[in-house]
């Protein structure tokens, strides 16, 4: 929308002194609407506001007041049968009423298009008056129907287009609107309109598809919200929420998206939507498999949540997946222990090997491998590994011998083979937990401890992995120095200086200061 600066609008000042000299020209306004200079002053500053990339947030709220309280006091409702749009010559007071709707429409405009301001917090102030606005015209429309009050759907997709910008990614405004996605009416007109705003023509860009992915998510519910039927935001639903029809929406608007191309982002982004949001609400899941398949191959994040949505089809519509343990495998690679998913993929893993009729040798494999990634790990995830080996030890008793062979004896080389892909032909069961003999020397206790498990005699039941699945270096820093130690070193001598001889420190003769 192109913006024409009012220069001779009125030049108020800045701050609060700004804001006080704003809420008067209102004031000013409200005493008498007539007097359109007001009104026009107002939104010429907004205007000019925006093109200066200047604070808007008091104008904002100036109008946001404004308008509510014409809308309150029904200033621009045309009666019944009486169409805003025909120039009244004989009748003034419904002129002026056009020119106020005009106004509020003009405003509305440029309210959403604030939306786009450089400075997040100023374009999240520029929704929330948006939804404001639109929480007032629902309860007090401008224009008058014989149906009673509607949910303003016109406005709200107007938020929407704003939203769904292809020049920048809008995570801080779809964060900010997920205040109103807890109301159902906002959720099914949301999802009325939805494939109005798929694009038909052309290849949508990768920062549109991001911003579509985030108000999939935004608008995405739970079967357990419709439960409060009369949780609404603007008017109440006419009768109860219509699922069956929602949910014909989903699936049309997911069939869509499904075929745009994906960029790394867009591909892992559209998998957590897709696992966390919209799967429940699809008719054919298993339609997913070649897709899922295909994400598994691309590596690193997308295929960890690849291999969350094959689990989910496995355990729920009884996918058969031949290899999905060689998959499994694979993804436990140094890289793992940079990525957010990690846990994650530590918690499916634990699902997956959760079976006590699995192979020894797959799950020996698995320990070993594990266990030789722990010597490379940051500490926080050697403890997560250390848990997940002994669990998996507890689950599987003979791979003790992997702590205790039965026959004894040394070797010179370790016969496991890390770079193996088949799990079944890497030895893991002719080799030994040697690594974590290893980390039972480790600098730090915590970690120390840790591995030391294999030392004591196994628990009857199973560590708690989910204590531990989302700790962090900052943790393990905060529980060591809250730690009150009983015994200091000191020197035996006292020393003469910073680098003074002492106790026969030979090399301390060689530093001298300048």
């Amino acid at each position: 929308m192109s913006l024409t600066i009012a220069y001779n609008s009125t030049q108020f000042s800045s701050g609060k002194t700004a804001s006080k000299q704003l809420k008067q020209k209102a004031a000013e306004f409200l005493a008498c609407t007539r007097s359109t200079a007001a009104l026009t002053e107002l939104l010429g500053y907004l205007k000019e506001c925006l093109v200066r990339k200047a604070p808007i947030t008091p104008c904002l709220l100036t109008l946001e007041s404004l308008f509510t309280e014409l809308l309150r006091r029904n200033e621009m409702r045309m009666a019944v049968g009486r169409s805003a749009g025909v120039s009244l010559e004989n009748d003034p007071q419904a002129n002026h009423k056009q020119w106020l709707l005009a106004q509020y429409k003009e405003a509305f405009a440029i309210i959403v298009s604030a939306m786009n301001h450089e400075k997040q917090q100023e374009s999240c102030q520029a929704l929330t008056t948006a939804m404001k606005l639109l929480v007032a015209e629902a309860h007090n429309p401008p224009e008058a129907s014989g149906e009673g009050n509607q949910f303003p759907a016109a406005r709200l997709k107007q938020i929407f287009i704003a939203m769904l910008s292809s020049e920048r990614l809008n995570t801080h405004l779809f964060n900010r609107f997920l205040e109103y996605t807890f109301y159902l009416d906002v959720i099914f007109i949301s999802w009325k309109m939805m494939l109005s705003l798929v694009p038909r023509d052309g290849v949508p860009s990768d920062i549109f598809v991001q911003n579509f992915l985030l108000m999939i998510g935004a608008v995405a519910f739970g079967k357990d919200s419709l439960k409060e039927t009369d949780n609404v935001l603007c008017v109440p639903l006419r009768g109860p929420f219509d699922y069956v029809y929602v949910r014909k929406q989903i699936n049309k608007t997911w069939s869509f998206v499904m075929n745009w191309p994906l960029s790394e982002e867009a591909h892992q982004q559209l998998l957590i939507v897709l696992l966390e949001k919209v799967l429940p609400h699809l008719d054919r899941p298993v339609m997913l498999t070649d897709f899922l398949m295909d994400s598994l191959d691309v590596g690193g994040s997308v295929s960890m949540l690849a291999l969350q949505g094959i689990f989910v089809l496995i355990q729920q519509h009884n996918l058969t997946y031949p290899n999905i343990y060689e998959k499994l495998y694979s993804m436990f690679e140094p890289e793992i222990f940079h990525t957010k998913f990690k846990a994650r993929l530590f918690y499916l893993a634990d699902i997956f090997l959760t079976s006590s009729h699995l192979p020894e040798g797959l799950v020996a494999a698995f320990v070993k491998r594990l266990a030789r990634l722990a010597l490379i790990a940051p500490p926080q995830d050697v403890v997560i590994i250390m848990r997940f080996v002994g669990n998996l030890i507890l689950r599987h008793p003979a791979l003790k011998r992997l702590i205790f062979h039965p026959t004894g004896g040394e070797a010179s080389c370790d016969p496991f083979v890390m770079e193996e892909r088949d799990p079944m032909k890497s030895k893991a069961l002719e080799s030994s937990l040697w690594e974590v003999a290893a980390l039972q020397n480790h600098v730090l206790p915590s970690v120390a401890m840790a591995a030391k498990f294999i030392a004591n005699p196994l628990p009857s039941v199973e560590w708690d992995l989910s204590s531990v699945l989302e700790i962090n270096e900052n943790d393990i820093f905060d529980k060591e120095i809250a730690k009150k130690t009983k015994e200091f070193a000191l020197n035996i001598e006292r020393p003469t200086g910073m680098f003074g001889i002492c106790g026969g420190e030979l090399s301390s003769q060689y530093w001298k200061l300048f």
